[in-house]
């Protein structure tokens, strides 16, 4: 199981979401617990990089990292296009 932390301008993002958001965000959160490396890299001639895009919701998007030796999903950005 890896922990999952936001970075401060993530927490503030996530904190901004609205309350149709909250659920779907918290779920991916759940997930990314068990499988971190279920979202797409961020840069697709990259694809063995640890730099990774998921969405939830209906219009949101994560930026995240994967730090495999702390068993760390480090959030990076939030983004709501609703």
């Amino acid at each position: 199981m890896y922990s999952v932390e936001l970075d401060p301008i993530a927490q503030q993002q996530a904190e901004a979401l609205p309350t149709t958001a909250i659920t779907a965000f918290l779920e991916l959160r759940a997930a990314l617990e068990l499988q971190p490396g279920s979202g797409e890299p961020l840069a697709a001639n990259n694809p063995k990089a640890n730099m990774l895009t998921h969405t939830f919701g209906s219009a949101g998007m994560i930026t995240y990292f994967v730090v495999e030796h702390l068993r760390l999903v480090y959030i990076v950005r939030v983004h709501w296009l609703g």
